[in-house]
């Protein structure tokens, strides 16, 4: 196992694109790290810079105590599980496993050893003689993971690795994933689109725009408080209300917003956070006409239009209430709950 050091790390292309920008980045020795971002952010990017099968156009990249920049991808003590698996369909599921510590001149008794373990790890034991277009998804996709896992690697990289599975069967691999790599303790970085792939599986969430490093924090360091308006509107989901301080003047009393800086002329407000219920005292009022209401199972999303306010405004909550769409409702909030932004900058106000 190893640490992951990335000081000012770039990638420019041909013709000045920037993909990367001034990336810096320390990744513990052990820990678990999430890549998150709209797509052309650069996360792939970053992780295929990683692993050696991108260039670094400018600063440096350290796996451990070694410089790897110019270093092979054979050479950086790496394994990379790819989102489309990757495998050799001619070969058994035994091969597909054993063909990286061939190459590298194990012995038979080594890599017998390595790939028992790994399949009995991952529960594919059963499967050896079998070929990959005999798997289902996810066999397959336990494969890709055992056969980074019998290289012993100093570090995982995962690529959007659950991104071709059914929405089902991602909830059990990314639990499985967690649940492998906290056993294993190795150090990993992992790229995904869907922020609640993200917030279950990091130590740390990294949050990326246009190649730049928004921030870096705990999920829940990200979501509680948010340090940017699109780090705001990136982690939650339906995205957090932006409401000019302005406009929110005018629905709500001065003592509400008095906690408040008085720079900050941008609040968001998470949908989650509001409540159908008459306002406590310390509570603030919301009144919205309803537009839209979606059922979702045990929540509903509902679609307001605030009076003066272009932009639909959402609540969501915890049950689907009897409500009718084109009826006014109020909404209490808690005063705390206020997220205050410099709209300019894009900055949380402290």
């Amino acid at each position: 196992m190893a640490s992951i050091t990335m000081d000012n790390l770039c990638k420019v292309y041909i013709g000045g694109v920037k993909a990367v920008s001034d990336v810096n980045l320390d990744i513990a020795d052990g820990e678990m790290i999430v890549l998150v971002g709209p797509s052309g952010c650069g996360k792939s990017t970053l992780l295929r810079m990683v692993a050696g099968l991108e260039t670094i156009s400018d600063g440096t990249l350290k796996i451990g105590d070694r410089v790897v920049n110019n270093l092979e991808p054979a050479d950086r003590d790496i394994a990379m599980v790819f989102q489309n698996y990757a495998l050799y369909p001619h070969m058994t599921v035994f091969n597909n496993l054993a063909y990286g510590l061939k190459n590298r001149g194990f012995k038979k008794a080594e890599i017998d050893r390595r790939v028992r373990e790994a399949a009995q790890m991952l529960e594919i034991g059963q499967f050896l003689d079998r070929k990959p277009r005999q798997l289902s998804g996810g066999q397959r996709q336990r494969v890709a993971m055992g056969r980074a896992l019998v290289r012993e690697p100093a570090a995982f990289l995962f690529d959007e690795p659950l991104s071709n599975l059914d929405a089902k069967l991602r909830v059990q691999m990314r639990v499985e994933i967690r649940q492998l790599q906290k056993r294993l303790r190795t150090t990993s970085l992992y790229v995904t689109h869907d922020q609640l792939e993200a917030l279950t599986m990091a130590d740390r969430l990294v949050v990326l725009n246009a190649g730049r490093i928004e921030q870096v924090g705990t999920p829940m360091e990200l979501y509680s408080r948010p340090a940017t308006t699109f780090v705001a509107g990136f982690i939650g989901s339906p995205a957090m209300n932006m409401l000019p301080a302005e406009y929110l003047k005018t629905l709500v009393s001065a003592d509400d917003l008095a906690h408040l800086p008085q720079s900050a002329d941008l609040i968001g407000i998470r949908p989650e956070d509001l409540s159908l219920a008459p306002p406590k005292e310390g509570e603030m009022a919301l009144t919205g006409e309803l537009m839209l209401l979606e059922p979702a199972g045990a929540e509903s999303h509902l679609h307001l239009k605030l009076a003066g306010l272009k932009d639909i405004f959402v609540a969501r909550l915890p049950q689907v209430p009897d409500v009718s769409e084109g009826t006014a409702l109020t909404f209490s909030l808690r005063r705390d709950q206020l997220h205050p932004f410099d709209s300019a900058s894009g900055q949380r106000v402290a």
